[in-house]
């Protein structure tokens, strides 16, 4: 027997991962449940409290309206975001980028608790609303695609999507999270009755302590990601000579198809996303016709039927609770589709979810017009929000394994963050105020709405069918070329 096959001494014993599993886990799990806990804190802030404290407009649908264009505007600042912090990730490492995009994030965030509304100054308060709105966003750019990289990066063989799901895992987290604060400070309060439940104390300062909490979350996930260490594979792209000074480039010249397909495969994940989130919790909480009709009867103020856009008439506190039941099937499915999508592939398994969103956007009319019977329209609703949030846990998870293994190492970051947060412009950034639109302009039914998301879904599934199976990608040898054109 040669000696080649002898047993290792105890000095070449294999050594431990340099980034243990449950560190890969609580870094990218942490980091995104406190980006999204923010993001989440704003859209639910954005229904609530800005369209009354900062664009008192006099008219509900152009205040909400205002308030989602900000909302929105975050998402143009994603992109940008995604340049500069993928720039960095791509050149220097992927553990001092996603620090500071969490410092940058959780700053932002707290400063909002802090910001005086327009009653104090003006329509400054709305102008400084959007400077940290677009902190938010452009802080939002690094993050997702970095904490996915941290997951997939060190993930073992075979087991790449189902690591990629933990990061996806925070969304659900921080809605829960974000919406269980805002209910326990409504609890707290005095409430007065009506679907609004807004206090005079919710309104002046009680909106402020979510924004303010999630300076103890940044604390919490700087600690575990300063744990971190660089993967393995960005430190053979280094000592390959692979990095390259100007990834942006390198990204656009080479590597344009993916770019564009991976914009295009997350766009329906990003519609259903925010109507499931935002959206719905506009709807569900607006007056139906017959209670606004009475409110307005009891004020003594006029109403006017033909021009009221009509929503559910639920409580705020009732529908998100049922939001939150909801996204517990979010987080469910979330899990469940790494396994699967390891197991058949994410193209075959993502086709098949994008053709049922499709579906399911031609149903809205069948689940979401109040009944007669006021505890079948909760029921319908309830079943609604499950499905919905089913879907989008099935679609979600996997784009943390899809999206990065578009892309070579060596514009990994940059690559997968580009079309992440492009695709945040055309889906996100837009679909809070089609939505509104194509509800006031159906007369208060949201068919339109549900049009919308089909339409949204073809165009993913026709980005799916052009693209190919990334299962197999083998993140050891495609590290990409060098500034020579050779590794």
């Amino acid at each position: 027997m040669s000696s080649g096959s002898a047993a290792p001494s105890a000095t070449t014993a294999p050594t431990a991962p340099a980034n243990p599993r449950s560190r890969v886990i609580a870094a990218s799990l942490v980091g995104t449940t406190i980006e999204f806990y923010d993001f989440y804190v704003y859209a639910t802030a954005a229904v609530l409290v800005f369209p009354v404290l900062f664009f008192p407009t006099g008219n509900e649908t152009t205040a909400l309206l205002s308030s989602f264009a900000v909302f929105g505007a975050a998402m143009v600042a994603r992109p940008i975001g995604a340049v500069i912090f993928g720039h960095f990730g791509d050149r220097f490492g992927r553990k001092a980028t996603l620090v500071a995009s969490l410092l940058t994030m959780g700053i932002a965030t707290f400063v909002i608790g802090l910001l005086p509304t327009y009653d104090a100054i003006g329509w400054w308060a709305a102008l400084l609303l959007l400077v940290l709105r677009l902190a938010q966003g452009f802080a939002l750019g690094g993050e997702w695609s970095g904490a996915a990289l941290v997951a997939t990066e060190n993930a073992p063989k075979g087991k790449r999507a189902w690591y990629g799901t933990f990061p996806q895992l925070g969304a659900p987290i921080g809605f829960i999270i974000a919406n269980g604060v805002f209910l326990i400070i409504n609890f707290a309060l005095p409430h007065p009755d009506g679907t609004a439940q807004r206090s005079a104390e919710f309104l002046e300062w009680g909106w402020r302590v979510p924004f303010l909490f999630s300076a103890v979350m940044v604390i919490v996930g700087l600690w575990v990601r300063l744990k971190l260490v660089e993967s393995a594979t960005f430190a053979k792209a280094e000592k390959t000579g692979a990095i390259h000074k100007f990834p942006l480039g390198e990204v656009v010249r080479r590597h344009w198809r993916p770019l564009i397909l991976g914009t295009f495969i997350m766009l329906a994940t990003y519609v259903l996303f925010y109507l499931m989130t935002s959206f719905t919790l506009s709807y569900g909480t607006k007056a139906t016709a017959e209670g606004a009709r009475a409110a307005a009867e009891a004020a003594g103020a006029p109403f006017d039927a033909a021009t009221y856009v009509a929503g559910l008439g639920f409580g705020y506190t009732d529908f998100v609770i049922m939001q939150i039941i909801g996204v517990i099937f979010f987080g469910i499915f979330t899990l469940l589709s790494g396994p699967l999508a390891d197991s058949i592939g994410r193209r075959k398994l993502l086709i098949w979810v994008t053709a049922a969103i499709a579906v399911f956007g031609l149903l809205f009319n069948v689940f979401l017009l109040p009944a007669g019977d006021p505890k079948f329209t909760g029921a319908l609703t309830q079943a609604f929000l499950i499905l919905g949030f089913m879907l989008m846990g099935a679609t979600f998870g996997p784009m943390g394994a899809v999206l990065p293994e578009l892309f070579p190492t060596n514009v990994r970051y940059t690559g997968s963050a580009i079309s992440y947060n492009v695709s945040s412009i055309l889906g996100a950034a837009l679909a809070p105020i089609v939505a509104v639109a194509l509800w006031a302009a159906a007369g208060g039914q949201p068919w339109l709405v549900g049009v919308y998301l089909t339409g949204m879904s073809v165009l993913t599934l026709i980005a799916l069918l052009l693209s190919k199976e990334t299962k197999d990608v083998d993140y050891e040898t495609n590290i990409g070329l060098g500034a020579t054109g050779s590794l």
